[in-house]
């Protein structure tokens, strides 16, 4: 008598001989189930205290109880999958308006400080990162997902605020980017112990909106 299949948790049933059946082709819907399960296993693995470099998309797969096929259909390969574990750690990105210059950059400034405070407060997102940092591949494909499409945001931001008159037109774009990006980078990355206010945002956007001549400070 033809026994039952069972399901594993990609929606994939498992052959009679007890064998992974070959995986749907590609094309077929995905799995919410399947990509939180995988997402679920690295965080897992992580917090037992599995080191990045030590994970096999194999053990991930088993941990996760689908095939490895399934990750790859979603994944490219180990860095893809670990940079959406880290962007589903984090903080979502905030939604822009996409026509306010100041108004996003404020939004896009405080997120930068609220992911800050996520890592400072997760000691497992912390250790990722520092592990992400001494990996190259990984960083780099951190750095091109993630980081530079919010650098864009950010200057684009900018080039608002410019256009309508909320910020000078006779200043380099990427430095008053910089400008601006920067004291709340220093706190986050290389001062971990300095205080994160939530008045920390406005108080920078109002420094550097009215400059730091001292007669400045007392018009």
């Amino acid at each position: 008598m033809r026994r039952d299949r069972v399901t594993r948790a990609d929606g994939t049933p498992d052959g009679a001989d007890g064998t992974p059946d070959a995986e749907p082709r590609r094309g077929r819907p995905r799995s919410a189930a399947a990509e939180r399960a995988i997402l679920d296993a690295v965080i897992a693995l992580l917090e037992a205290g599995e080191p990045l470099a030590g994970l096999s998309i194999e053990r991930i797969a088993r941990t996760a109880g689908v095939g490895k096929a399934t990750i790859y259909r979603r994944w490219t390969g180990k860095e893809d999958l670990f940079v959406d574990v880290v962007r589903d750690m984090e903080p979502d990105d905030p939604p822009l308006s996409g026509t306010e210059g100041l108004a996003d950059l404020r939004i896009m400034l405080e997120s930068l400080r609220t992911r800050g405070l996520a890592q400072r407060s997760s000691v497992l997102l912390h250790n990722i990162f520092a592990q992400m940092k001494s990996h190259p591949k990984l960083w780099a494909e951190y750095s091109g997902r993630v980081i530079a499409p919010r650098r864009a945001a950010m200057l684009a931001a900018v080039r608002r605020a410019v256009a309508a008159g909320e910020l000078r037109d006779d200043l380099d774009v990427e430095l008053i980017d910089d400008l601006f990006v920067g004291p709340v980078l220093v706190r986050t990355v290389h001062r971990p112990d300095a205080p994160l206010p939530d008045d920390l945002v406005d108080r920078i956007i109002t420094t550097l909106l009215q400059g730091l001549d001292p007669a400045a400070g007392r018009v």
